[in-house]
């Protein structure tokens, strides 16, 4: 079995590197096991062209017969492996923005360390090129945030509607309140960029990029929680999702500042991949998500 993932995922990812990432194996190890399948069958099935490791003709035979044999061994886990919350040892594996681990990771953890004591949750770093396939391979159990380019195949559930607001270190000698545009547009800013991702944060990216002059932003970093930290230090402004912002308003004595530009509002999901609807202990992991963080009443748009 491990064997054929081997084969799936660099079927998927046509590389080496990123293959053995996605599996948690070293390189090496999956080269060996890359050697052993071509001995087995026969056939070199993956030859680099260029940067890509481009399945052969008999690879490409070969994909379907194997892919639904990893999709009958994975029906039948789902089918009669029976998941106990209590006793399971099981580690769900998810990607998420780091604006979602601080939204969600500390109540997730008290929830699931009274619930589930041996469950363990390990974070995958985001990496948008590789979601639709880790959900489809099972690298990842699920995925949180909004990712509007996934196909059909991944089901998803509406969780809340995110909006947007910045904050300011508190006391900020220019800035409170609701600041006009052009006191808004003099000062530094300090922008969070998910690119590479797919996540619809890019929209409220591209929003204060056109309401601010390029001179006036003045730092770029991947993650929310940077920013808020470089605002605390530096007079800058951050603009954030409004569920993180007033987490860390209270953490980092920030000030929440109502931003005179038009910023999206975003609707945030649960994705997971057909194939593993119906797994028990996946229902069960969902099902906590929704009932911590779903918003009853609201609807995603549409």
């Amino acid at each position: 079995m491990h064997h054929l993932r081997v084969f799936e995922m660099l079927l998927h990812e046509r590389s080496l590197t990123r293959a053995a990432k996605a599996l948690d194996v070293t390189q090496p190890a999956l080269s060996k096991t890359l050697s052993r399948l071509r001995v087995y069958f026969n056939d070199p099935l993956f030859v680099r062209v260029s940067n890509r490791m481009e399945p052969t003709p008999k690879a490409l035979e070969l994909a379907r017969p194997i892919v639904d044999v990893l999709g009958s061994m994975r029906a039948l886990r789902v089918d009669h492996a029976a998941f106990d919350p209590k006793t399971s040892a099981r580690t769900f594996q998810f990607c998420v923005v780091d604006a979602g681990v601080i939204k969600l990771l500390p109540p997730l953890v008290e929830r699931v360390t009274r619930e589930a004591p041996h469950v363990r949750l390990r974070l995958v770093q985001l990496e948008g090129e590789h979601l639709e396939s880790w959900l489809e391979t099972g690298t990842i159990d699920f995925a949180m945030g909004s990712f509007p380019s996934l196909p059909k195949s991944i089901r998803r559930q509406f969780l809340w509607l995110e909006e947007y607001v910045s904050v300011v270190n508190r006391g900020h000698p220019r800035l409170s309140g609701s600041p006009s545009l052009r006191e808004f547009a003099a000062e530094n800013h300090v922008l969070v960029s998910t690119m590479g991702t797919g996540h619809s944060h890019k929209l409220a990216e591209q929003a204060v990029e056109s309401a601010i002059p390029p001179e006036r932003i003045v730092c770029r970093v991947p993650i929310f929680l940077a920013a808020a930290i470089v605002a605390k230090h530096t007079n800058a402004v951050a603009t954030l999702p409004k569920s993180i912002a007033t987490v860390l308003a209270d953490d980092l004595n920030l000030e929440i500042i109502r931003p005179p530009i038009r910023l999206p509002k975003i609707d945030i999901f649960q994705y997971w991949h057909n194939r593993f609807h119906r797994d028990t202990a996946n229902r069960w992991i969902r099902s906590v998500f929704e009932s911590l963080f779903r918003e009853r009443g609201h609807r995603p748009r549409t």
